[in-house]
C-alpha cells in the first residue's frame, strides 16, 4: 500500500496556490523512467518508486479536476479524491502492457471524482442507476446552449443515453435549480467574485486525453495486427476481405467461389476466426 503521508496534500500546505506550485516542482517522467519505476514496484514492492510515480502525475489530477468545477464542489476536495484514484492506479499499473501510466490512471482518477460528486452534491437522488449517472455527467455538455431543452433535444439525449425523456427533463430541472450566473458580479467593495465564466474549459481535448486516445488507437492497431498473424492464410484472407478492406467488401458467395467451398463454410471460417481474434486481443 502506498503511504499517503508521503504524498503532498492541500491540507498540509497554507493555501491551494502553494499546493499547485508544489506539485509543478515534480518533474515528469520519460517512458523509460516510468517503466523502470513501475517494474520496481511490481517486482519488489518498492514504495519509493510508487511515490515517484504518484507525485509525477499530480498535475494530471489537478487538470482533470478543473473539468468538474461546474458542480459547485471545492476543487481541493476533488483533487484529494482524484489523488486517491491515482494511487489506486499506480498500485494496479502493469508496465508490461505497453500503455503509459497517464492513460491507465485517468479512468481511476475520474472514477473517484465521479463517486465523490454523486455522494456529496446537494441534489437528492441525482443519479441512482448507471444510465442516470451517465445522464448526470453528460447533460451539461450535450446541451447546445444555455436555454431550456426543447422537445427534439430531450428526445435526442434520451435516445443517446438510453434513458426516458422524462428523466432528461427532470435532471435538467435539478441541474438548473442550482445554476448560478455565468458572469462575475461585483460586491460592495468593488471586487469581482469568482464565477463559472472563469473556469469554463476548452471544448477541445486536453493534452492528456489526446495522448490517451492516441495510445489506445496504436495499442488496438498493434494488437489487431498481431492477432491477424496468428490466423492461417485462408482465415486471414476471409477476415480482411470481409471487414478490413478499404475497397468493396466481398460477400460470402464471392469468397466461396474463390476458395471452391460453400458460402456456409466461409461463414463458419469467418465466425471461428473472429472468435480467435477477440481472444487474442483480450489476452494481449
Amino acid at each position: 500500500m502506498i503511504n499517503a503521508l508521503t504524498i503532498p496534500s492541500i491540507s498540509s500546505l497554507d493555501s491551494f496556490d502553494q499546493y499547485m506550485r508544489a506539485i509543478k516542482a515534480f518533474p515528469l517522467l520519460s517512458a523509460e523512467e516510468e517503466y523502470d519505476l513501475a517494474t520496481k514496484l511490481k517486482n519488489n514492492n518498492d514504495l519509493d518508486a510508487a511515490q515517484t510515480l504518484v507525485v509525477s502525475h499530480l498535475r494530471l489530477v489537478a487538470s482533470i479536476a478543473r473539468g468538474y468545477l461546474g458542480y459547485g464542489l471545492p476543487q481541493s476536495d476533488l483533487i484529494q479524491e482524484g489523488n486517491i484514484g491515482l494511487m489506486k492506479a499506480v498500485k494496479r499499473f502493469d508496465p508490461d502492457r505497453g500503455v503509459r501510466l497517464v492513460s491507465f490512471a485517468m479512468h481511476w482518477i475520474k472514477a473517484e471524482m465521479n463517486e465523490y460528486i454523486v455522494r456529496n452534491w446537494r441534489l437528492v437522488k441525482t443519479a441512482t442507476t448507471k444510465a442516470q449517472r451517465k445522464l448526470f455527467f453528460n447533460l451539461r455538455s450535450m446541451k447546445k446552449g444555455f436555454d431550456s431543452l426543447h422537445t427534439d433535444e430531450v428526445n435526442r439525449i434520451a435516445l443517446e443515453l438510453n434513458v426516458k425523456p422524462e428523466e432528461v427533463m427532470e435532471m435538467e430541472y435539478r441541474l438548473n435549480g442550482q445554476e448560478i450566473s455565468l458572469d462575475a458580479h461585483t460586491d460592495d467593495d468593488g471586487d469581482e467574485s469568482f464565477s463559472p465564466i472563469a473556469y469554463l474549459e476548452d471544448e477541445g481535448p486536453e493534452p492528456s486525453e489526446f495522448l490517451a486516445n492516441k495510445q489506445a488507437e496504436q495499442l488496438q492497431s498493434a494488437s489487431l495486427s498481431k492477432a491477424l498473424m496468428s490466423l492461417d492464410d485462408r482465415s486471414r484472407r476471409v477476415l480482411e476481405a470481409r471487414w478490413l478492406t478499404e475497397s468493396a467488401t466481398l460477400t460470402l458467395h464471392d469468397l466461396a467461389a474463390e476458395f471452391g467451398v460453400s458460402a456456409e463454410r466461409i461463414r463458419q471460417i469467418e465466425q471461428k476466426a473472429m472468435q480467435k481474434i477477440k481472444g487474442a486481443m483480450l489476452a494481449a
